[in-house]
């Protein structure tokens, strides 16, 4: 359905008044009780890392899609475009971002000079936002041919939401492997033939559903699922799906069963997995058709009945979290 929560157990017990930090090794978990290892938090330059920032795309022009490349789409690229005065004034820099790069890189600039930024990262210092901003600012900076990594947390500064134009919609393209990551009639040979062929293989195959905004259609295992990233309050859209599951409503066509959800950025995605076979073709109709039930459920301010609220209680009990 969804990844695991990628939440560890923290302690709640903060460090003894006398604990001296210095004394702490650089890989041993920091006093301060943040779970986090010490020379990743106040062992590092600057003290104590950024702040934990949950809705991290919020803000950005089609946040649920941010969301869906960066959690569940294996590989997708959109085109960027930057705010005025962001490079010089050159508001027309060839700016794309991918779902994953070429060894999960922060970001790359092409031969041609052209910047691509990954999403799919493992690096997360408290605000997505602003560890993506820094890798684009680095990009950006950088010559042709260069790869950005990033060795730490970022420096104080803008984050993708000062930097991307507000008003530009994130145009999704969905790919069935990283083929697009060779330019033109570019091959790839030896270990980089081998780590491509390696990753078209995991790429669990997805289309993007057009109907709605950030639904998602992929095959698992020969299981297929509908993944819908949706932007609206927690606890109204609870109510809504179990106003929905109470009235048997809440199902994709004819097969489409409502799993859970799972949270990713401080959005809900609800899930439901379809009958082996069932492919994406036609689901646009399907997709739409529910948007139009969620919509009224929404709506609806009653109070809920006793079996919306076992209803509610049960999909409440079916969450992840991903961060």
């Amino acid at each position: 359905m969804g990844k695991k929560s990628r939440v560890k157990q923290r302690s709640s017990t903060p460090a003894p008044a006398d604990t001296t930090l210095a004394e702490v090794g650089p890989r041993q978990p920091c006093p301060c009780g943040s779970g986090r290892r010490y020379k990743h938090c106040h062992g590092r330059s600057g003290g104590a890392p950024a702040p934990y920032v949950a809705r991290t795309f919020a803000g950005l022009a089609d946040e649920c899609d941010w969301a869906a490349l960066r959690e569940i789409v294996p590989s997708a690229t959109a085109p960027l475009r930057l705010r005025t005065g962001v490079v010089d004034g050159d508001r027309d820099r060839d700016v794309t971002v991918c779902s994953l790069l070429p060894l999960a890189l922060p970001a790359l600039v092409r031969d041609d000079g052209s910047v691509w930024l990954g999403l799919q990262v493992q690096a997360n210092h408290g605000d997505l936002s602003r560890d993506l901003a820094y890798a684009l600012e680095l990009a950006l900076a950088a010559e042709p041919g260069s790869q950005v990594s990033l060795d730490g947390p970022p420096p104080p500064g803008p984050r993708l939401q000062d930097l991307l134009d507000p008003a530009a919609d994130l145009e999704v393209t969905v790919y069935d492997g990283f083929d697009f990551w060779l330019a033109g009639d570019q091959s790839a040979d030896g270990q980089a033939a081998a780590a491509l062929e390696a990753a078209n293989e995991a790429a669990a195959p997805t289309r993007r559903l057009t109907t709605v905004q950030a639904a998602y259609w992929t095959r698992m295992s020969e299981r297929e699922y509908v993944r819908w990233v949706l932007p609206h309050d927690e606890d109204r859209l609870l109510d809504a799906l179990a106003r929905l599951h109470a009235a048997g409503s809440d199902r994709l066509g004819d097969s489409g069963r409502l799993l859970g959800m799972f949270r990713a950025h401080a959005l809900l995605t609800p899930v439901w997995e379809l009958a082996s076979g069932t492919g994406a073709d036609g689901f646009d109709g399907h997709m739409a058709s529910m948007s139009q039930r969620l919509d009224a459920a929404l709506a609806d301010d009653s109070d809920l009945s006793p079996q919306e609220r076992s209803a509610r209680n049960g999909l409440a009990n079916r969450q992840l979290t991903i961060r």
